[in-house]
């Protein structure tokens, strides 16, 4: 499904969020598996870099996706080098890599079409986030322009959890909104994300309150 037209003059108030999918939630999981190469289905991550390496999508370095990888850096990163030299197993092989992978970050707009009178979200990146369980840290593989994507997204079924006749391609889930998400950043003067200034529940109530936000402000427009 194409975009609607929208015109710049007729966006009155746009706000820019951050959210952390997060794979081991059930809700999440039909984006995470199958771990292994299955013909009928990819994983999320399987079907961005499995275009990546051929070259269809850019890997980016930044969020602002300004500078992209090359072609030796993105596969150094993708691809898993084998202890005999010369040996390169490509990460759409290695299951090992796709458990690595557990977060998406996704970068989104939020915003108020005048001329459709709604409040609307176009999801503008995504970032591949891995675990290193050896020093227990999460770090950014890549981002990807998600409009460029999309394409390759319509393709590629996953899991219905209610209905196996039921055809459901991740864009549908992108689409739709069927996934679960925590806010991590909304925007602001000083660049900041949320675990920067919060921390435990707190966090959590500071992401609730960002989400919290953006509806009151469509109520309010309604609200005389």
């Amino acid at each position: 499904i194409n975009y609607t037209s929208l015109r710049e003059g007729d966006v009155a108030w746009e706000k820019r969020v951050w959210r952390d999918i997060d794979m081991r939630e059930k809700q999440n999981q039909p984006l995470y598996y199958p771990l292994e190469y299955n013909a009928c289905r990819s994983s999320l991550f399987q079907t961005i870099t499995r275009q990546i390496l051929n070259g269809t999508i850019i890997a980016f370095k930044d969020e602002d996706f300004l500078i992209p990888y090359n072609d030796a850096e993105i596969k150094n990163k993708l691809v898993k080098r084998d202890t005999l030299p010369q040996i390169m197993v490509q990460t759409v092989d290695s299951i090992s890599n796709y458990e690595r992978v557990s977060k998406f970050r996704v970068k989104e707009d939020w915003y108020f079409d005048r001329q459709k009178s709604s409040l609307e979200v176009r999801i503008i990146g995504l970032a591949a986030i891995e675990y290193n369980e050896e020093r227990d840290y999460y770090r950014e593989l890549y981002w990807v322009y998600f409009p460029s994507c999309r394409p390759y997204f319509a393709r590629n079924d996953v899991y219905n959890f209610k209905n196996d006749a039921e055809r459901r391609s991740l864009d549908d889930i992108f689409w739709k909104r069927q996934f679960t998400s925590t806010i991590v950043k909304e925007s602001n003067v000083q660049d900041r994300y949320i675990d920067q200034y919060q921390k435990g529940i707190d966090a959590f109530v500071e992401a609730d309150k960002i989400k919290l936000n953006i509806f009151t402000w469509e109520h309010d427009l309604w609200n005389y």
